[in-house]
Protein backbone atom coordinates (compact mmCIF):
# COMPACT_ATOMS: atom_id res chain seq x y z
CA UNK A 1 0.00 0.00 0.00
CA UNK A 2 2.39 2.73 -0.96
CA UNK A 3 1.31 6.15 -0.34
CA UNK A 4 2.20 9.21 -2.08
CA UNK A 5 2.73 12.83 -0.39
CA UNK A 6 2.46 16.20 -2.68
CA UNK A 7 3.79 19.16 -1.09
CA UNK A 8 3.51 22.60 -3.50
CA UNK A 9 4.53 26.24 -3.68
CA UNK A 10 1.81 28.16 -4.14
CA UNK A 11 0.50 28.42 -7.89
CA UNK A 12 2.35 25.59 -8.96
CA UNK A 13 -0.31 23.68 -10.73
CA UNK A 14 -0.75 21.73 -7.88
CA UNK A 15 -4.35 20.80 -8.30
CA UNK A 16 -3.97 19.64 -12.08
CA UNK A 17 -0.61 17.35 -11.23
CA UNK A 18 -2.64 16.03 -8.08
CA UNK A 19 -5.65 14.99 -10.10
CA UNK A 20 -3.88 13.67 -12.91
CA UNK A 21 -2.10 11.22 -10.37
CA UNK A 22 -4.88 10.57 -9.06
CA UNK A 23 -6.63 9.76 -12.03
CA UNK A 24 -3.05 7.33 -13.59
CA UNK A 25 -2.93 5.95 -10.28
CA UNK A 26 -6.36 5.19 -8.65
CA UNK A 27 -5.27 6.06 -5.55
CA UNK A 28 -7.43 7.54 -2.51
CA UNK A 29 -7.30 11.15 -2.65
CA UNK A 30 -6.67 13.42 0.96
CA UNK A 31 -6.13 17.07 1.22
CA UNK A 32 -6.10 19.18 4.31
CA UNK A 33 -9.40 19.54 4.43
CA UNK A 34 -10.69 15.55 4.47
CA UNK A 35 -7.65 15.42 7.62
CA UNK A 36 -8.95 18.83 9.71
CA UNK A 37 -12.74 17.07 9.52
CA UNK A 38 -11.72 13.68 10.60
CA UNK A 39 -9.72 15.68 13.29
CA UNK A 40 -12.55 17.53 13.94
CA UNK A 41 -14.79 14.58 14.39
CA UNK A 42 -12.47 13.07 16.82
CA UNK A 43 -11.92 15.73 18.86
CA UNK A 44 -13.80 18.85 20.50
CA UNK A 45 -12.23 20.94 18.16
CA UNK A 46 -13.71 23.58 15.67
CA UNK A 47 -12.16 23.02 12.14
CA UNK A 48 -11.28 26.41 12.05
CA UNK A 49 -9.25 25.93 15.46
CA UNK A 50 -7.28 22.89 13.93
CA UNK A 51 -6.51 24.65 10.65
CA UNK A 52 -4.58 27.17 12.27
CA UNK A 53 -2.48 24.14 13.28
CA UNK A 54 -1.07 24.67 10.06
CA UNK A 55 -0.20 28.31 10.15
CA UNK A 56 3.25 30.35 11.08
CA UNK A 57 0.66 32.84 14.08
CA UNK A 58 0.05 30.89 17.04
CA UNK A 59 -2.53 32.50 19.34
CA UNK A 60 -1.64 34.36 22.01
CA UNK A 61 -3.64 32.31 24.48
CA UNK A 62 -2.10 29.06 23.14
CA UNK A 63 0.33 28.66 26.36
CA UNK A 64 -2.78 28.47 28.24
CA UNK A 65 -5.27 26.71 25.87
CA UNK A 66 -2.65 24.33 24.05
CA UNK A 67 -4.83 24.58 20.88
CA UNK A 68 -1.91 24.39 18.68
CA UNK A 69 -0.60 21.41 20.42
CA UNK A 70 -3.71 19.72 20.60
CA UNK A 71 -4.67 20.24 17.11
CA UNK A 72 -1.38 18.87 16.12
CA UNK A 73 -1.49 15.72 17.67
CA UNK A 74 -5.44 15.09 16.42
CA UNK A 75 -4.47 15.92 13.07
CA UNK A 76 -1.44 13.53 13.70
CA UNK A 77 -4.01 10.68 14.50
CA UNK A 78 -6.42 11.49 11.52
CA UNK A 79 -3.50 11.35 9.18
CA UNK A 80 -2.77 7.77 10.56
CA UNK A 81 -5.88 6.31 10.12
CA UNK A 82 -6.58 7.35 7.11
CA UNK A 83 -3.73 6.62 5.61
CA UNK A 84 -3.26 2.80 7.35
CA UNK A 85 -5.56 1.29 4.21
CA UNK A 86 -5.44 1.25 0.57
CA UNK A 87 -3.23 3.30 -1.39
CA UNK A 88 -2.89 6.98 -0.44
CA UNK A 89 -2.61 10.27 -2.40
CA UNK A 90 -2.06 12.85 0.36
CA UNK A 91 -1.46 16.25 -0.27
CA UNK A 92 -0.49 19.63 1.04
CA UNK A 93 0.72 20.25 5.14
CA UNK A 94 -0.68 17.23 6.28
CA UNK A 95 1.24 14.73 4.46
CA UNK A 96 4.63 16.14 6.21
CA UNK A 97 3.92 14.55 8.94
CA UNK A 98 4.66 11.14 7.79
CA UNK A 99 7.73 9.88 8.97
CA UNK A 100 10.94 9.49 7.52
CA UNK A 101 10.59 5.57 8.47
CA UNK A 102 7.41 5.22 6.96
CA UNK A 103 9.28 4.07 3.79
CA UNK A 104 6.57 3.20 1.67
CA UNK A 105 5.84 6.70 1.14
CA UNK A 106 7.10 8.87 -1.76
CA UNK A 107 7.40 12.07 -0.80
CA UNK A 108 7.18 15.09 -3.60
CA UNK A 109 7.53 18.75 -3.90
CA UNK A 110 6.66 21.00 -6.63
CA UNK A 111 8.14 23.94 -7.00
CA UNK A 112 8.76 26.95 -9.26
CA UNK A 113 11.31 29.91 -9.49
CA UNK A 114 8.82 32.76 -7.43
CA UNK A 115 8.10 34.92 -11.44
CA UNK A 116 6.55 32.13 -12.78
CA UNK A 117 4.16 31.73 -9.69
CA UNK A 118 3.30 35.30 -9.53
CA UNK A 119 2.70 35.41 -13.26
CA UNK A 120 0.69 32.26 -12.72
CA UNK A 121 -1.22 33.76 -9.34
CA UNK A 122 -2.01 37.07 -10.96
CA UNK A 123 -3.47 35.46 -14.16
CA UNK A 124 -5.61 32.96 -12.37
CA UNK A 125 -7.17 35.37 -9.40
CA UNK A 126 -7.15 38.51 -12.02
CA UNK A 127 -4.88 40.74 -9.52
CA UNK A 128 -1.79 42.71 -9.94
CA UNK A 129 1.56 40.83 -9.46
CA UNK A 130 1.89 42.86 -6.07
CA UNK A 131 -0.57 41.56 -4.66
CA UNK A 132 0.14 38.19 -5.91
CA UNK A 133 3.21 38.13 -3.95
CA UNK A 134 1.80 39.00 -1.20
CA UNK A 135 -0.36 36.05 -1.09
CA UNK A 136 2.25 33.57 -1.88
CA UNK A 137 4.85 35.03 0.90
CA UNK A 138 1.91 34.60 3.48
CA UNK A 139 1.71 30.63 1.71
CA UNK A 140 5.66 30.62 1.70
CA UNK A 141 5.62 32.21 5.95
CA UNK A 142 3.07 29.08 6.61
CA UNK A 143 4.98 26.56 4.70
CA UNK A 144 8.93 26.92 6.36
CA UNK A 145 7.33 27.84 9.59
CA UNK A 146 5.73 24.14 9.60
CA UNK A 147 8.36 22.42 7.70
CA UNK A 148 11.01 23.66 10.39
CA UNK A 149 8.49 23.23 13.39
CA UNK A 150 8.42 19.62 11.83
CA UNK A 151 12.08 18.86 10.62
CA UNK A 152 13.89 21.80 11.75
CA UNK A 153 14.58 22.77 8.58
CA UNK A 154 13.67 26.47 7.36
CA UNK A 155 14.16 25.55 3.68
CA UNK A 156 10.87 23.82 2.77
CA UNK A 157 12.01 23.31 -0.73
CA UNK A 158 15.27 21.74 0.51
CA UNK A 159 15.72 18.64 -1.92
CA UNK A 160 16.98 16.75 0.90
CA UNK A 161 13.59 16.75 2.60
CA UNK A 162 11.83 14.52 -0.78
CA UNK A 163 12.21 11.59 -3.14
CA UNK A 164 11.07 13.61 -6.38
CA UNK A 165 11.61 17.78 -6.85
CA UNK A 166 9.46 18.77 -9.84
CA UNK A 167 10.27 22.51 -11.08
CA UNK A 168 6.76 22.84 -12.66
CA UNK A 169 8.16 25.79 -14.49
CA UNK A 170 10.01 23.28 -16.78
CA UNK A 171 7.81 20.47 -16.77
CA UNK A 172 4.21 19.92 -18.42
CA UNK A 173 1.51 18.62 -15.97
CA UNK A 174 0.98 15.48 -17.98
CA UNK A 175 5.19 14.64 -17.69
CA UNK A 176 5.16 15.71 -13.91
CA UNK A 177 2.37 13.24 -13.06
CA UNK A 178 3.68 10.56 -15.76
CA UNK A 179 7.14 10.80 -13.22
CA UNK A 180 5.10 10.94 -10.05
CA UNK A 181 2.97 7.61 -10.86
CA UNK A 182 6.11 5.80 -12.24
CA UNK A 183 8.18 6.15 -9.08
CA UNK A 184 5.22 5.12 -7.08
CA UNK A 185 5.19 1.43 -8.57
CA UNK A 186 9.11 1.18 -8.03
CA UNK A 187 9.98 -1.56 -5.64
CA UNK A 188 11.53 0.61 -3.02
CA UNK A 189 8.40 2.69 -2.76
CA UNK A 190 6.39 -0.85 -1.39
CA UNK A 191 5.65 -1.52 1.49
CA UNK A 192 7.51 -3.85 3.75
CA UNK A 193 7.12 -5.19 7.40
CA UNK A 194 8.82 -2.76 8.92
CA UNK A 195 7.49 0.22 7.47
CA UNK A 196 4.03 -1.00 8.45
CA UNK A 197 5.50 -0.97 12.14
CA UNK A 198 6.52 2.04 11.54
CA UNK A 199 3.07 3.50 10.71
CA UNK A 200 1.65 1.64 13.42
CA UNK A 201 3.95 3.44 15.53
CA UNK A 202 3.24 6.29 14.00
CA UNK A 203 -0.05 5.85 15.17
CA UNK A 204 0.09 4.89 18.55
CA UNK A 205 2.79 7.99 19.40
CA UNK A 206 -0.59 9.84 18.02
CA UNK A 207 -3.04 8.63 20.08
CA UNK A 208 -0.68 8.46 23.25
CA UNK A 209 -0.17 12.60 22.53
CA UNK A 210 -3.45 13.08 22.18
CA UNK A 211 -4.95 11.42 24.82
CA UNK A 212 -2.09 13.10 27.37
CA UNK A 213 -2.72 16.87 25.67
CA UNK A 214 -6.45 16.07 26.63
CA UNK A 215 -5.31 15.84 30.37
CA UNK A 216 -3.10 19.13 29.76
CA UNK A 217 0.30 17.23 29.34
CA UNK A 218 2.83 18.50 26.96
CA UNK A 219 5.29 16.42 26.54
CA UNK A 220 7.26 14.73 23.57
CA UNK A 221 5.78 11.18 22.04
CA UNK A 222 7.75 8.44 20.04
CA UNK A 223 6.74 4.69 19.48
CA UNK A 224 8.79 2.14 18.75
CA UNK A 225 7.39 -1.40 17.86
CA UNK A 226 4.98 -0.71 20.58
CA UNK A 227 7.29 0.93 23.23
CA UNK A 228 6.53 4.51 23.96
CA UNK A 229 8.88 7.39 25.21
CA UNK A 230 7.34 9.89 26.82
CA UNK A 231 10.24 12.78 26.73
CA UNK A 232 9.80 15.29 29.78
CA UNK A 233 11.38 19.08 28.54
CA UNK A 234 10.44 21.15 31.80
CA UNK A 235 11.27 20.98 35.33
CA UNK A 236 9.00 19.65 37.77
CA UNK A 237 9.64 19.10 41.34
CA UNK A 238 7.30 16.05 42.27
CA UNK A 239 8.84 13.82 38.89
CA UNK A 240 7.92 10.48 40.39
CA UNK A 241 4.34 11.12 40.58
CA UNK A 242 4.18 13.23 37.17
CA UNK A 243 5.80 10.14 35.40
CA UNK A 244 3.29 7.85 37.05
CA UNK A 245 0.77 9.87 35.80
CA UNK A 246 1.49 10.15 32.29
CA UNK A 247 2.33 6.29 31.77
CA UNK A 248 -0.99 5.55 33.24
CA UNK A 249 -2.33 8.17 30.52
CA UNK A 250 -0.85 6.80 27.78
CA UNK A 251 -0.78 3.19 28.69
CA UNK A 252 -4.51 2.19 27.72
CA UNK A 253 -3.66 2.66 24.08
CA UNK A 254 -4.55 -0.54 22.07
CA UNK A 255 -1.14 -1.66 20.85
CA UNK A 256 1.04 -0.30 23.60
CA UNK A 257 3.12 -2.80 24.80
CA UNK A 258 5.40 -0.78 27.46
CA UNK A 259 5.57 2.67 28.42
CA UNK A 260 9.08 4.51 29.90
CA UNK A 261 9.57 8.62 30.43
CA UNK A 262 12.38 10.27 30.75
CA UNK A 263 13.60 13.77 30.78
CA UNK A 264 15.01 15.85 27.91
CA UNK A 265 17.68 18.40 27.71
CA UNK A 266 15.46 21.18 28.79
CA UNK A 267 14.61 19.54 31.56
CA UNK A 268 17.38 21.48 34.16
CA UNK A 269 16.64 25.08 32.49
CA UNK A 270 14.21 27.45 34.12
CA UNK A 271 11.01 26.58 32.73
CA UNK A 272 8.65 24.82 35.07
CA UNK A 273 6.78 21.94 34.16
CA UNK A 274 2.42 23.40 34.36
CA UNK A 275 -0.07 20.89 34.07
CA UNK A 276 -3.32 22.89 32.01
CA UNK A 277 -6.26 22.96 33.52
CA UNK A 278 -8.84 23.46 30.79
CA UNK A 279 -11.63 24.39 33.45
CA UNK A 280 -10.26 27.49 34.41
CA UNK A 281 -10.59 30.53 32.22
CA UNK A 282 -7.42 30.61 29.88
CA UNK A 283 -8.26 33.21 26.93
CA UNK A 284 -9.07 36.49 29.13
CA UNK A 285 -7.95 39.89 27.43
CA UNK A 286 -7.04 42.47 29.64
CA UNK A 287 -6.85 45.97 28.01
CA UNK A 288 -5.80 49.31 29.93
CA UNK A 289 -3.22 52.32 29.23
CA UNK A 290 -1.78 52.14 32.81
CA UNK A 291 0.72 49.52 31.49
CA UNK A 292 2.15 48.65 34.86
CA UNK A 293 -1.22 48.12 36.59
CA UNK A 294 -1.93 45.63 33.93
CA UNK A 295 0.89 43.38 33.87
CA UNK A 296 0.54 43.08 37.25
CA UNK A 297 -2.90 42.04 37.02
CA UNK A 298 -1.86 39.48 34.68
CA UNK A 299 1.01 38.18 36.94
CA UNK A 300 -1.76 37.38 39.41
CA UNK A 301 -4.51 36.23 37.42
CA UNK A 302 -1.41 33.82 36.05
CA UNK A 303 -0.64 32.91 39.66
CA UNK A 304 -4.30 31.81 40.17
CA UNK A 305 -4.27 29.87 37.12
CA UNK A 306 -5.94 31.64 34.27
CA UNK A 307 -4.66 32.67 31.56
CA UNK A 308 -4.55 36.79 30.90
CA UNK A 309 -3.28 38.21 27.75
CA UNK A 310 -2.55 42.17 27.76
CA UNK A 311 -3.38 45.31 25.55
CA UNK A 312 -2.76 48.68 26.38
CA UNK A 313 -5.12 50.59 24.05
CA UNK A 314 -8.78 50.29 23.05
CA UNK A 315 -7.49 50.00 19.08
CA UNK A 316 -4.73 47.35 20.06
CA UNK A 317 -7.11 45.19 21.71
CA UNK A 318 -9.96 45.03 18.52
CA UNK A 319 -7.53 44.33 16.67
CA UNK A 320 -6.51 41.28 18.79
CA UNK A 321 -10.27 40.06 18.81
CA UNK A 322 -10.38 39.84 15.44
CA UNK A 323 -7.14 37.72 15.20
CA UNK A 324 -7.24 35.92 18.35
CA UNK A 325 -10.39 34.35 20.17
CA UNK A 326 -10.54 35.75 23.36
CA UNK A 327 -13.55 34.57 25.73
CA UNK A 328 -13.67 37.43 28.59
CA UNK A 329 -12.53 41.57 27.72
CA UNK A 330 -11.46 43.03 30.95
CA UNK A 331 -11.43 47.13 30.25
CA UNK A 332 -10.70 49.73 31.61
CA UNK A 333 -13.41 52.54 30.74
CA UNK A 334 -11.52 55.37 30.24
CA UNK A 335 -8.85 55.32 28.06
CA UNK A 336 -7.17 57.47 25.27
CA UNK A 337 -8.27 57.04 21.94
CA UNK A 338 -10.64 53.89 22.11
CA UNK A 339 -12.12 53.94 25.23
CA UNK A 340 -13.63 51.02 27.12
CA UNK A 341 -17.12 51.84 26.17
CA UNK A 342 -16.21 51.90 22.76
CA UNK A 343 -14.71 48.42 22.66
CA UNK A 344 -17.66 47.61 24.47
CA UNK A 345 -19.86 48.59 22.10
CA UNK A 346 -17.85 47.10 19.17
CA UNK A 347 -17.50 43.59 20.75
CA UNK A 348 -21.33 42.81 21.70
CA UNK A 349 -21.67 44.09 18.10
CA UNK A 350 -19.10 41.96 16.17
CA UNK A 351 -18.83 39.05 18.65
CA UNK A 352 -21.43 39.11 21.62
CA UNK A 353 -20.44 35.70 22.80
CA UNK A 354 -17.49 37.43 24.53
CA UNK A 355 -17.78 38.53 28.34
CA UNK A 356 -16.89 41.79 29.17
CA UNK A 357 -15.63 43.02 32.36
CA UNK A 358 -15.71 47.27 33.14
CA UNK A 359 -12.82 48.76 35.28
CA UNK A 360 -13.08 52.19 36.06
CA UNK A 361 -11.33 54.40 38.69
CA UNK A 362 -13.98 57.04 38.59
CA UNK A 363 -17.31 56.05 36.87
CA UNK A 364 -20.53 56.98 38.06
CA UNK A 365 -24.16 55.27 37.91
CA UNK A 366 -24.72 56.89 34.82
CA UNK A 367 -22.05 55.06 33.17
CA UNK A 368 -22.60 51.70 34.96
CA UNK A 369 -26.06 51.65 33.83
CA UNK A 370 -24.89 51.90 30.28
CA UNK A 371 -22.45 49.40 30.23
CA UNK A 372 -24.95 47.05 31.87
CA UNK A 373 -27.82 47.96 28.86
CA UNK A 374 -25.08 47.96 26.31
CA UNK A 375 -23.96 44.21 27.59
CA UNK A 376 -21.50 44.16 29.84
CA UNK A 377 -20.92 41.19 32.36
CA UNK A 378 -19.61 43.31 35.33
CA UNK A 379 -18.47 46.54 36.39
CA UNK A 380 -15.95 46.72 38.96
CA UNK A 381 -14.71 49.63 40.73
CA UNK A 382 -10.95 49.88 41.50
CA UNK A 383 -8.76 50.16 43.20
CA UNK A 384 -9.21 46.33 42.58
CA UNK A 385 -9.86 43.04 45.64
CA UNK A 386 -8.77 40.50 43.19
CA UNK A 387 -10.55 37.79 44.75
CA UNK A 388 -13.44 40.18 43.91
CA UNK A 389 -11.78 39.80 40.41
CA UNK A 390 -10.95 36.57 40.09
CA UNK A 391 -14.36 35.03 41.38
CA UNK A 392 -15.91 37.65 38.41
CA UNK A 393 -14.45 35.91 35.85
CA UNK A 394 -15.05 32.50 37.04
CA UNK A 395 -18.86 33.09 37.12
CA UNK A 396 -17.71 34.76 32.99
CA UNK A 397 -16.36 31.71 32.50
CA UNK A 398 -18.77 29.57 33.95
CA UNK A 399 -21.85 31.33 31.77
CA UNK A 400 -19.63 30.67 28.76
CA UNK A 401 -19.41 27.31 29.49
CA UNK A 402 -22.94 26.58 29.76
CA UNK A 403 -23.76 28.30 26.41
CA UNK A 404 -21.13 26.21 24.71
CA UNK A 405 -22.58 22.79 26.19
CA UNK A 406 -26.28 23.78 24.92
CA UNK A 407 -24.67 24.57 21.80
CA UNK A 408 -22.99 21.07 21.63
Amino acid sequence: MPIISIFSGAFCQEGTVIEEVAAGTGYKQIGDDEIVAEASRRSTLAKGKLKRAFSSKTSVFNKYTLEKERSLAYIKLAVADLIATDNTLITNFSGQLIPVTVSHTLRVCLIAPLKYRTAMAAKQLGISEKEAAKRIQKHEEDCSFWVDFLLGNKDPWDPALYDIVIPIDKMSVQDAAALITDNAGKDIIQQTAASQQALEDFRLAAEAEAALVEQGHTVEVCAKNGALTLTINKHVLRLNRLQEELKSIAAPSAGVKSVETKIGKNFHKTDIYRRHDFEMPSKVLLVDDEREFVQTLSERLIMRDMGSAVAYDGESALNLIQEDEPEVIIVDLKMPGVDGLEVLRKVKETRPEIEVIILTGHGHEEDRQLCMQLGAFAYLQKPLDIDVLSQTIQKANEKIRRKKGKKD
